[in-house]
């Protein structure tokens, strides 16, 4: 779970903190709402010392977050601000960030990512009541990589199933097999073992860099409410197959400014091999462009998913320049995109090895948000503001 303040009677005054019934009183929201507050950095909590499994919220976060819903924003401007990421818009007990870390399910992404299986955290995910393989027998295509990925789930979206009328098990029986198709069709080795050893088989890689492949996998399986986890659940919302829903998700994941990060970020290693890591960053930094992978909004003060990667193996010497003159030109800190464009530098992977790690990876935690959705009877429809020409109306005859 995540670090809650604990402070004695002589450091509070019951007046600052309130308990969640006042807080929900006071702001007119469920205790969900909430929760969301304080992963968003918006709510401090402390534990109560009276009651240390109970929680306290500061009054005065509160008080600013009721003024702020009282300000009389137009209706319009509200639904806007929502889509767009100024306040939380849809509960979810999958991850979430507190302090500056990652959370699967209350607990923290990186003490899973040093032991844990992709499979492990799938189960964990998910809530499934079985263990998760994604075996796949089947032989990798002949040119794997996301055309052979995209090609075989939208094969499986056209011929899927609805999710309507189907028990969990059932639902948690195809996503194990969807996610080692996937695997499979980025160029994963077939067999029942874990998705890290079956790409490592297929790369011919060690133990130890296997190890790597499975750290990272862990790290990049969820990441709350994503541009491709609300593509996922807005799919999911109106009954569409669950091949449909990750077809969606990935599809939305395969931008430049998503999952397709690392590709700019090795654009620019390939750069800095050629030109040097100083004409690099003075031509960016000159014209004005940002320097793909660094920065992150949700990570203020550094993405812990890079530094767990990037203290895993060293990249080569002319891109650790490149990393370390940035981070000190920018103030800005390198982030999960380009630890894992950094790792596949330095072992040398297929080229799109960054993309198919992560889309496999969070393949998972697309059908995670894709059954969650499913416990939400009415389909998720955002309204447009009309903002073009007005219509010519024809006189009604009548009056």
């Amino acid at each position: 779970m995540f670090k809650i303040n604990v402070f004695s009677l002589d450091d509070i005054t019951m007046g600052t903190w309130i308990a969640m019934d006042e807080a929900c009183a006071r702001l007119g929201v469920r205790p969900q709402t909430v929760y969301a507050y304080v992963s968003r950095g918006k709510l401090e909590v402390m534990a109560d010392p009276a009651n240390t499994r109970r929680s306290l919220y500061r009054a005065e976060d509160v008080a600013a977050l009721a003024r702020r819903k009282q300000a009389g924003r137009k209706h319009e401007t509200v639904a806007s601000n929502t889509l767009f990421g100024a306040e939380p818009c849809i509960a979810t007990a999958l991850s979430a960030f507190f302090r500056g870390q990652l959370y699967y399910r209350g607990q923290e992404a990186g003490n899973l990512a040093r032991s844990a299986s992709v499979e492990d955290v799938a189960r964990l995910i998910w809530a499934a009541e079985q263990p998760v393989t994604f075996a796949c027998t089947s032989a990798p295509p002949q040119t794997p990589g996301r055309v052979a990925a995209f090609t075989m789930l939208a094969a499986l979206a056209a011929t899927g199933h609805s999710t309507r009328g189907r028990r969990n098990r059932v639902l948690h029986a195809e996503c194990q097999g969807l996610v080692g198709q996937l695997a499979n069709a980025f160029g994963a080795s077939p067999g029942d073992k874990p998705l890290h050893l079956r790409f490592a088989k297929a790369w011919k890689l060690s133990a130890p860099v296997a190890d790597h492949l499975r750290t990272a996998m862990v790290l990049l399986l969820d990441h709350e409410l994503t541009s491709s986890a609300f593509s996922a659940r807005i799919t999911a919302s109106t009954g569409a197959s669950l091949p449909t829903c990750l077809l969606a998700g990935l599809a939305t994941l395969s931008g430049p400014s998503h999952g397709d990060a690392s590709g700019r970020v090795q654009a620019l290693f390939n750069e800095v091999q050629r030109l040097g890591e100083d004409h690099v960053i003075g031509h960016h930094l000159s014209t004005g462009q940002p320097l793909a992978g660094f920065g992150h909004r949700m990570y203020p003060d550094g993405d812990p998913r890079a530094s767990a990667l990037l203290a895993l193996c060293e990249p080569p010497q002319a891109i650790a320049r490149f990393i370390e003159k940035a981070s000190h030109l920018t103030g800005l800190q390198p982030n999960v995109d380009v630890a894992l464009a950094s790792l596949v530098a330095h072992h040398r992977l297929p080229t799109d090895a960054a993309f198919g790690l992560f889309a496999t990876a969070r393949s998972v935690g697309l059908l995670a948000h894709s059954l969650e959705q499913l416990a939400e009877t009415q389909m998720i429809r955002p309204r447009g503001r009309y903002v073009g020409p007005m219509p010519t109306l024809t006189p009604d005859p009548a009056i």
